[in-house]
């Protein structure tokens, strides 16, 4: 317990170095764990659908590009298919077009067998079926325009003519994209008077082991159409939605590790500079008894902590503004789940105390290790 009083007074005796010390930490851990939480995320995706059962089927020319519905039927007859959702991309706007979040339309009957895994209550999903209006609202949606369930809302077209009024029966969690917007297809084509067309289809099948084979029969029962289809595991699907982001990410943790380590560059010229200002006083300690590792290990300690200190206000932070940006964020899609996982918190706080140990290791271990006459000679 002294020696923790001793390594705290000895932080407040410059206390505008101190603060000054853990705000550049914090700063820069701050932009640290936001930029590698980018890339950590897109791999936490990846790898957890890579064991998904889902396929998706799009158009071989590009996902601009729609397919016949009457696909859907041959689909379903393949072997080891147990589930066909047809979906179409709405790419409605709320209020204004800073409003813009993904809404797609999907068949209401296979809805729940196709994504279990989105914790839709059953009495969502009888609601969703029952009701032609219905909506399923992301929670990150929810909160950004502040929705409440059975609230009636409506969705101004951007890609079609037309608009949609629709009455919000659940909410989408989960494994789901929290800023996504599900309604009803049949409603869909019935404003647009334009049946027979549809974005994708989502397969679900019996097992991994068949998702292969599936994928390969599909594709081959389309070859040679007027609409050839490309048929994706969800893990390749989603792979190559993230490729367009695949220069930015690796930039990212680029970047998160120039950041830490020119903090720890700064962090080790501010140890030396107090240390040396302290050599009177080590020697003095040095002769009232205080070993060489004792004096080291209080000198880390200061460091240690400031740098600490410094890394739980940086992550904190980022934790916060990315929870902030999910929640607000117009972007589609995956990147729309940014957050900061327990994995770089654990990275940032490491980060912080190697900074705190590795700038101060030097410039104490010289100073807890010098002659205590040579020190003294010196000061004097």
């Amino acid at each position: 317990m002294k020696y923790a009083i001793l390594v705290l007074k000895n932080l407040t005796r410059s206390k505008r170095r101190t603060v000054l010390t853990i705000f550049s930490i914090a700063v820069s851990l701050f932009i640290f764990s936001a930029l590698v939480s980018l890339p950590t995320v897109a791999h936490e995706l990846l790898a957890d659908t890579a064991s998904s059962v889902r396929v998706a089927v799009h158009n071989r020319a590009g996902l601009t590009y729609a397919l016949p519905e009457a696909y859907k039927s041959r689909i379903a007859s393949t072997p080891h298919v147990v589930a066909v959702v047809s979906e179409s991309w709405f790419g409605g706007i709320y209020h204004e077009v800073s409003d813009a979040f993904p809404n797609l339309a999907v068949d209401p009957e296979p809805t729940a067998a196709m994504w279990p895994d989105w914790d839709i209550t059953p009495g969502a999903f009888e609601q969703f079926r029952k009701i032609r209006t219905a909506a399923l609202v992301g929670s990150g949606t929810m909160k950004r325009f502040g929705l409440h369930l059975g609230q009636q809302i409506m969705l101004r077209g951007t890609v079609y003519p037309i608009n949609v009024t629709l009455q919000i029966v659940g909410t989408i969690g989960g494994k789901a994209p929290p800023n996504f917007l599900l309604f009803r297809r049949d409603y869909l084509e019935e404003a647009l008077k334009r049946p027979g067309v549809v974005s994708m289809f989502w397969v679900r099948v019996d097992s991994s082991a068949a998702v292969a084979p599936v994928i390969s029969t599909i594709d081959r029962e389309f070859a040679n159409s007027t609409a050839e289809t490309q048929t994706e595991s969800e893990g390749a699907f989603l792979s190559n939605f993230l490729d367009n982001y695949r220069a930015f990410l690796t930039l990212a943790e680029f970047l998160g590790v120039i950041v830490v380590i020119t903090i720890a560059l700064v962090a080790a010229n501010t140890a030396a500079m107090s240390i040396r200002e302290r050599r009177a006083e080590i020697a003095v300690m040095r002769s009232l008894g205080f070993t060489s590792g004792r004096i080291l290990g209080l000198l880390l300690a200061e460091s240690l902590l400031i740098a600490l200190i410094g890394g739980i206000l940086g992550c904190g932070s980022a934790f916060l503004v990315l929870k902030a940006f999910a929640a607000g964020s117009p972007a589609a899609g995956p990147m729309g789940m940014i957050r900061m996982p327990p994995m770089v918190l654990v990275e940032t706080l490491a980060a912080a105390a190697l900074i705190g140990l590795a700038s101060a290791f030097v410039p104490a271990r010289a100073a807890a290790r010098r002659n205590i006459v040579d020190a003294l000679r010196t000061v004097g």
